[in-house]
Order: C-alpha cells, then sequence, then structure tokens
C-alpha cells in the first residue's frame, strides 16, 4: 500500500485532544482495510525525534510543556484505545 492519510500530531484546537476514540477508530479502520498494523502503531506514536525536539522547545518555552504533555498523553491513550479494538478483532468469535 502507497502512502496512509496521517493526522497531524498537533491538535487544530484543545477540542481535538477530547476524543482519542474517534482517531483509535479511523486507524482501526485502515487496519481493516488491510495497511500493516506496525505501520499503524507507527503512525499513532509521536516519534522519538519530535519527543526530542518538543523537549527541547519546552526548556526554552516552559508554557509549552504542558501542551506537549497533554499531546503526548492523548497519543497514547489513542494507540491504547486502538490496541483494544485490533486485540478485540483478533479474539473468535463465539456464535450463541
Amino acid at each position: 500500500m502507497s502512502t496512509l492519510p496521517i493526522p497531524n500530531p498537533w491538535p487544530d484546537s484543545e477540542r481535538d485532544l477530547e476524543f482519542p476514540q474517534r482517531e483509535a477508530a479511523f486507524f482501526y479502520g485502515l487496519f481493516l482495510r488491510g495497511y500493516s498494523i506496525e505501520q499503524l502503531r507507527r503512525d499513532i506514536e509521536v516519534p522519538a525525534e519530535i519527543l526530542a525536539k518538543w523537549h527541547r522547545e519546552a526548556e526554552r518555552e516552559p508554557a509549552q510543556r504542558p501542551v506537549f504533555e497533554r499531546i503526548v498523553d492523548y497519543r497514547r491513550r489513542v494507540l491504547a484505545i486502538f490496541e483494544t479494538l485490533v486485540g478485540s478483532d483478533a479474539q473468535p468469535q463465539r456464535l450463541q
């Protein structure tokens, strides 16, 4: 598969950080369409080089630290929800 539509890790507004379920569902939909689970995990996580950059920026501008922490926490929640969805998909369905 070629390019993934990757959501911007930087939110447009505070409201964008309120619904990690929506973004997790977006990635789960990509998973169901055949995208690699490992690639999706990488796309959800904040890469180490971005974390390092944000850390340096937070040292220069301490007021930004809570914003960066909130974004990282949000991305971790998206990943946890995504993992739950993928895990539940892997469970065999029992017919009643």
